[in-house]
C-alpha cells in the first residue's frame, strides 16, 4: 500500500512538473537586438553566420562570454587557427565575422580597482 502511494505521488509531481510553464523571454530593451534563444548570441547583422562559424567547435556561450576589439577578435580566430586547427576563412567572411564580434561584444571597463600607489603599499617583507 505504501509503494502504491509513492508511485502516485511520484506520477502526480512529474506531471505537475511537465505541465510548468515555461518562463517568458526577458524583455529586452527598444532598440536592442533579440536574442537567439538557442545560441544566446544577439540577432543583428551577420549573427548567423558567426553562429554557424563558432558552435562547430564550442558553445556559443563561450563567444559571449569574451569581449575584444576588432583586432582582438582578430588574434583569438588567428590563435584557434594555429592552435586548434580552425580552418581559414574567406577573407569576407572573416570581416563579417570579426565585425560582429567587435560591434556585439566589444571591450569592457575593467572590473578590478585600480592598483594601490606605491606610498599606500604595505613593505614587502621579500624585499632584498
Amino acid at each position: 500500500m505504501m509503494r502504491a502511494a509513492m508511485t502516485t505521488a511520484l506520477v502526480c509531481a512529474l506531471l505537475i512538473a511537465g505541465c510548468a510553464r515555461e518562463a517568458p523571454p526577458e524583455p529586452v530593451a527598444p532598440g536592442e537586438p533579440g536574442l537567439d534563444p538557442v545560441s544566446g548570441l544577439k540577432m543583428t547583422g551577420d549573427w548567423e553566420l558567426v553562429r554557424a562559424s563558432c558552435s562547430h567547435c564550442h558553445s556559443t556561450q563561450l563567444v559571449i562570454g569574451q569581449r575584444g576589439s576588432a583586432e582582438q577578435w582578430l588574434t583569438m580566430i588567428r590563435w584557434m587557427q594555429d592552435k586548434q586547427n580552425l580552418h581559414n576563412f574567406a577573407p569576407s567572411v572573416e570581416q563579417k565575422i570579426i565585425r560582429y564580434l567587435a560591434e556585439n561584444y566589444p571591450p569592457t571597463a575593467s572590473r578590478r580597482r585600480a592598483a594601490l600607489p606605491p606610498d599606500l603599499m604595505p613593505p614587502n617583507p621579500y624585499a632584498p
